[in-house]
């Protein structure tokens, strides 16, 4: 080896050559596939499952590379021929990186290995050959490209071009997933024409990103010089050294690891994740315990598992504390397998102990990480794992925007239902192995002597702030639904508008550290807001609404900062999670109020619930003691959040947009102009298995072919419904108007009506309740063809509260009464047919019709109707969705008020009925997905 330094190298060559390759190899094995594949097979590569040229006319990445020859072996022989610098840039690229004590270059190097291989396995096996391989490999190489992205651009040089210029292109990178995830959703489930070549353009711009970001290592490699030189006389064996060529000034730099100033980027990203993960797990375990007091009528006794929340008391245990922040990767892992990974459980009832097992250790977690980061001498520490706390919250929020309000990841999803499960399970657990924790510093003798916070105020104003969070936040439409008040709309709604309370919260968390010491004049705000969003609606309650989450994302900082400051770990989260259970169940008793214990002295008082959560924050606030961060290491963590808030806002806007409804709805027979209208009680969306049901109600109503239908028991914006709408997914893809009638703050368990005819008018009432729950009815003008018909949706109270019955019958027959038009009541009366209170609903009072007054086998739901031609009525069974069946009316809606005032009676079979006037005829028998005419095992037509 000695004579290695002496001898003339037999081959030099700039480094930059191998970038180069790279970069020409990679770029001409696409190109080169997609210019032969255009040139010979054009209109088999763009044509899909669904549609061909002109409908679409780009193909996709795999139908270029994969499916036709010659362009697949063009493709596969050029792609192999980018192994060769691949790994050579990886191992180069470590040298370059490298820093002592750090672990982004070994980060580095061993994800971009195993994404090479994952690389590899995506290319030469093809969707032809193997789909679910070639996803698997497919989806891999995308995981693997975050921790990639990451390590490179945080070990680009500080400030300089190049690492801004990385974190654009990755940036750019990870952007184009969401039009991309939307586009394959507008091929894939909806069948759009065209959407597969847009999806297309996404799918090569990502695979230009992907190159482009690689190809920044040419200007890595510029100053770095190879060398082959022989290491023996015959020249027959060879050493590779490397050198640079920069001068002996610049070389110190090239090792010297950067000042760091507070938490990495990576970090930061880690423990946004791990928050998510925790938001995710902690807003689906009261969700799960609603089902079973849900199908008891009452308290079941599940209701225990949320004491499960208490868990932090074991810190109190001697060492425990000391091992949980000592391996806090462990504990958050094994606390994501249970909790995300629960939806693997079949039975309702181990699912939820799985679910509360994993939620019990994130709180244990999570209160372990706050003590142990507030304990050191860098005061921002904790409140930058706070902002990440928040961040965490609003990715969850986000995902549920995206997925309709419900949260992919919840135990109550499966691949069935939407659910993204694995891919949650999979990210949370790798997110937790990467949990970085700084030893838990002992308080020093100053720390003790000075004031110590109040042990009642704190964990008062902490518990109420987990609290105030997951009722109000975990969701961007539910302080929206606080504010609705029917038709015409007259405040936000759920979209566009939720993507405005996502960016309150950013905003909220920015300026909670940029801001810090405003906290008391921000509390003010925060207080009036929530006076405002309690007392108006529309858009000036909404906008109370935002002062006070804006409020509550502020003061989370400091209400970490004060919490950890007690010396007594387990006792201060215990009790403050005590107090977080005992609001989140006065939050329920305010509607449940008829089958609690004690429920009355809460009854309808959400007031009382949100002004004391308020107080018990106000608490803490005013006990708290500022003190001073150090302003360059403020600086550099919200530079590094703000790449974060930018993200995230960006994905609220776009979702918002993605979302909106464009096309105007259309009724399924205007020839005819009929409207088929239906009632369903959907228990909240959870079926008897404890599955989300909101694919399988849209399935239904989309297969009867309902123009307008009355959901009952539909309000699931409460946190033991996991702060939810129904309504949004199935109106956004039956393409209806929507109205969810009374909102969460007017204690009922909910009603609302979808449309696909113009929604005019609609009032919401609460009828007479004196003793029992509250009865929600929506009094709604539809524009039926030109035609003014009003539709009346009724949920009655319980069978044993008789004068609250008989009011609620007196009154909605004053709602039917009041008006001349065309009507249809879609009810749940809870009474026997031509008995009792049906007489005052069907009566000369009311002008009302029963649909079939010959069914003597209905309790609970009634369609009844006036001045319009009714032809067929139905009984569909529920399946496992609910606990009750679709009954569905089909009318012909008067032509300039016109109609036949005879009412008949008669019935016709089903033969002298037009064929787009009939019931779909898949109900018969065994029906589709055990949904089927029953009862009578066949509609009724009349005429």
């Amino acid at each position: 080896m000695a004579n290695s330094s002496t001898a003339q190298p037999l081959l030099s060559f700039n480094a930059q050559f191998i970038a180069i390759a790279h970069t020409v190899c990679s770029l001409a094995a696409f190109l080169a596939a997609l210019g032969v594949g255009y040139w010979l097979h054009f209109y088999k590569i763009v044509q899909n499952e669904h549609y061909g040229y002109p409908d679409e006319w780009f193909p996709s990445v795999s139908a270029t590379i994969g499916d036709r020859y010659p362009e697949r072996s063009v493709f596969q022989i050029l792609i192999a021929l980018t192994s060769g610098p691949r790994f050579l840039l990886l191992f180069i690229s470590y040298i370059v990186f490298y820093r002592q004590n750090s672990i982004f270059p070994i980060l580095g190097l061993v994800t971009g290995l195993i994404r090479t291989v994952t690389c590899g396995g995506w290319v030469y096996i093809t969707s032809t050959d193997d789909h679910d391989f070639h996803d698997i490999f497919m989806i891999s190489y995308i995981v693997l490209t975050i921790p990639w992205d990451m390590a490179v651009t945080k070990l680009s040089p500080t400030g300089s071009k190049i690492r801004r210029y990385r974190k654009y292109t990755a940036f750019a990178f990870f952007f184009m997933l969401v039009p991309l995830i939307y586009l394959f959703i507008q091929h894939k489930v909806h069948k759009v024409p065209g959407a597969y070549s847009y999806y297309a353009y996404c799918e090569w711009s990502l695979i230009f990103l992907d190159i482009g970001f690689d190809a920044w290592s040419i200007c890595d490699f510029k100053d770095l010089t190879i060398e082959i030189v022989s290491t023996s006389k015959d020249a027959t064996m060879f050493s590779t050294s490397f050198k640079t060529s920069t001068t002996s000034a610049k070389e110190p730099k090239l090792h010297a690891k950067p000042t760091q100033q507070g938490a990495s980027l990576f970090q930061l990203t880690v423990d946004v994740i791990n928050a998510f993960i925790f938001w995710s797990m902690y807003s689906s375990l009261f969700l799960l315990i609603w089902y079973f007091p849900l199908w008891h009528m009452g308290i079941s006794g599940y209701e225990t598992a949320c004491l499960t929340l208490l868990s932090p008391i074991l810190l109190s245990i001697p060492g425990t504390s000391k091992l949980v922040a000592t391996y806090p990767q462990i504990v958050k892992a094994v606390s994501c397998l249970l909790g995300v990974g629960s939806y693997l459980v079949a039975d309702p009832a181990s699912r939820l102990l799985t679910t509360a097992a994993g939620i019990g250790l994130a709180t244990i977690s999570l209160s372990c990480d706050i003590w142990t980061l507030g304990n050191q001498k860098d005061t921002l520490a904790i409140k930058t794992y706070a902002a990440t706390f928040v961040l965490g919250l609003i990715l969850s929020a986000i995902a549920k925007f995206a997925f309709w309000t419900n949260n992919p990841i919840w135990p109550i999803m499966n691949k069935d239902t939407g659910g993204w499960n694995l891919t949650g399970l999979i990210v949370g657990v790798v997110s937790a192995l990467f949990t970085k924790l700084p030893n838990a510093a002992p308080l020093s003798e100053k720390d003790i002597k000075t004031k110590k916070p109040s042990f009642v105020l704190t964990a008062m104003g902490f518990g109420s702030l987990i609290y105030s969070m997951s009722a109000m936040l975990t969701d961007s439409s539910t302080i929206i639904l606080w504010n609705w008040e029917g038709y015409p709309i007259r405040g936000p709604i759920p979209v566009p508008h939720g993507a405005i309370t996502l960016i309150t919260m950013c905003a909220g968390i920015f300026f909670g550290l940029y801001k810090n010491n405003s906290y008391k004049k921000v509390t003010y705000a925060g207080v009036l807001g929530a006076i405002v969003l309690y007392a108006f609606n529309g858009w000036l309650g909404y906008i109370g609404g935002m002062a006070y989450a804006f409020w509550l994302c502020y003061i989370t900082p400091l209400c970490f900062h004060h919490i950890s400051k007690h010396t007594s770990l387990g006792a201060i989260f215990c009790v403050s999670f005590l107090f977080t259970v005992i609001l989140s169940l006065m939050h329920v008793w305010v509607v449940a109020y008829a089958f609690v214990p004690g429920g009355p002295l809460l009854r309808e008082r959400s007031d009382i619930v949100l002004g004391l959560s308020v107080l018990m924050i106000v608490g803490l606030v005013y006990d708290y003691q500022p003190l001073e961060v150090n302003g360059k290491q403020l600086h550099s963590v919200l530079r590094k959040l703000a790449n974060h808030l930018v993200l995230l806002t960006l994905l609220s806007c776009w979702i918002a947009f993605a979302r909106s409804q464009f096309e105007k709805p259309k009724p399924y027979h205007p020839k005819s102009r009929l409207m088929t209208a239906g009632i369903w009680t959907i228990h909240f969306g959870l079926d008897n298995d404890m599955w989300a049901s909101e694919h399988r109600m849209r399935d239904l109503i989309k297969d009867l072919e309902l123009d307008v239908v009355g959901l009952l028991e539909s309000d699931t914006q409460r946190i033991i419904m996991g702060n939810r709408d129904l309504t949004q997914r199935i109106a956004e893809e039956l393409e209806m108007y929507v109205d969810f009638g009374p909102g969460p703050n007017k204690h009922t368990w909910g009603a609302a009506l979808l449309s696909k005819f113009p929604i005019l008018n609609s009032t919401h009432h609460l009828l007479p309740s004196p003793v029992g729950e509250l009865a929600p009815a929506i009094h709604a003008t539809l524009d039926c063809y030109g035609e003014l018909v009003d539709v009346v949706v009724f949920h009655s109270g319980q069978e044993e509260d008789v004068e609250d019955r008989r009011l609620q019958s007196l009154a909605v027959a004053d709602i039917m009464g009041s008006s001349e038009r065309p009507m249809v009541l879609l009810s749940y009366l809870v009474t026997d047919p031509l008995k009792g209170n049906y007489n005052t609903y069907v009566s000369e009072k009311s002008g009302m019709y029963d649909i079939d007054p010959t069914d003597d086998d209905r309790w609970c739901e009634y369609i009844l109707y006036k001045k319009m031609k009714r032809t067929g009525y139905a009984r569909i069974s529920r399946g496992t969705i609910t606990d009750t069946e679709v009954q569905a009316g089909k009318f012909v809606i008067p032509v300039n008020g016109h109609y036949d005032e005879t009412y008949s009676q008669k019935r016709i079979d089903e033969k002298d009925v037009p064929p787009d006037m009939r019931f779909p005829s898949i109900f018969y028998g065994d029906g589709v997905r055990e949904h089927r005419f029953h009862v009578f095992d066949e509609p009724r037509y009349f005429t």
